[in-house]
């Protein structure tokens, strides 16, 4: 698949092909009917499908400090879409400048221009260009003009996660922050991910014999609430099995917040400098500070063994 930062990068002889634009954070199983439809789209007419997104949050630039919390960071995101087919992802770096582009100028000189679009493929309250002028409607008349198809899917999906809510980006955010990661795993279609570097923390839970990677996650991460849970720590190609902790120690009055991952059973992992992800798969228990060292320690075994007993679970279910 091929990946590309600007305009400027999209090669000159490249022909039409079938686009689809949106933020698409976390790649939920909403945005998957439409990136699939428009996949098979272009499967159809023999054309290339291109997936347009944007960095940062356009809502970072209207409305600065309102960046939303990332559900995915770029590089993730793209490994998602290649995974349902699609041929290229551009990212359009949003600027001031940039979201003053009228719907019509974005129009002619990213579908047209560049894309070369043959089709557009969206959902139904798609908008776009200065003010999200811009609508499904109007695209369609532009598509008249310049001879593109727009064909609307809709993205609605809707279970138990969030109360039968429509799935969202905003809705998974939301579920994440809450530490329902079950529910936000449904959305998704998968565990939620957390990325970053391993760094070296106090090494506390070297000593007390649960030595964990203290991961350095990157700008804007959606990080579930405080507590611990079950997961994988995946690194150097291996998804190990994880007890993962989120929080600020209390035990040791702690005042940063990090995630701190131990591979279960795991002994001489040296991971420090090493880009690693962090799958959430269930909420086991909320942090908390203990009477004494030795009941903190107790808590630990217990909640070691319950995260192998959920993994193992997952695992077992997945193989069936």
């Amino acid at each position: 698949m091929q990946r590309w930062r600007g305009l400027e990068d999209i090669p000159h002889d490249w022909g039409r092909s079938v686009v689809t634009i949106g933020s698409y954070d976390g790649v939920h199983r909403g945005h998957q009917l439409i990136i699939r439809h428009a996949v098979d789209r272009a499967r159809t007419l023999g054309v290339p499908a291109v997936v347009v997104t944007f960095d940062p949050h356009p809502s970072e630039v209207v409305r600065p400090g309102s960046h939303p919390p990332l559900l995915a960071p770029h590089h993730r995101r793209a490994e998602l879409m290649a995974e349902l087919g699609v041929d290229a992802v551009l990212v359009l770096p949003f600027t001031s400048e940039f979201s003053k582009l009228s719907p019509a100028d974005f129009v002619v000189k990213v579908l047209v221009d560049k894309l070369h679009a043959k089709a557009v493929v969206e959902g139904p309250n798609f908008r776009f260009g200065h003010k999200a002028a811009g609508t499904v409607q109007f695209l369609a008349e532009q598509g008249k003009v310049y001879d593109f198809e727009v064909e609307v899917v809709d993205l609605y999906v809707t279970g138990e996660a969030g109360g039968g809510r429509p799935f969202s980006s905003t809705l998974t955010r939301r579920l994440v922050a809450e530490g329902q990661v079950e529910g936000a795993a449904e959305i998704l279609g998968r565990p939620h991910r957390v990325e970053g570097v391993v760094v070296r923390g106090a090494q506390r839970g070297r000593d007390l014999g649960f030595p964990t990677a203290n991961v350095e996650t990157l700008p804007h991460t959606a990080i579930p609430a405080d507590g611990v849970y079950a997961g994988w720590l995946h690194a150097q190609g291996e998804a190990m099995p994880a007890a993962i902790s989120v929080g600020t120690n209390p035990q040791f009055d702690g005042t940063e917040r990090t995630v701190e991952a131990y591979a279960i059973d795991r002994v001489g992992l040296d991971l420090y400098g090493l880009h690693v992800a962090v799958d959430f798969l269930a909420f086991v228990r909320g942090q908390a500070k203990f009477d004494t060292l030795d009941d903190l320690l107790a808590q630990m075994g217990r909640d070691v063994e319950r995260c192998k007993e959920l993994v193992a679970a997952a695992e077992q279910d997945e193989d069936a």
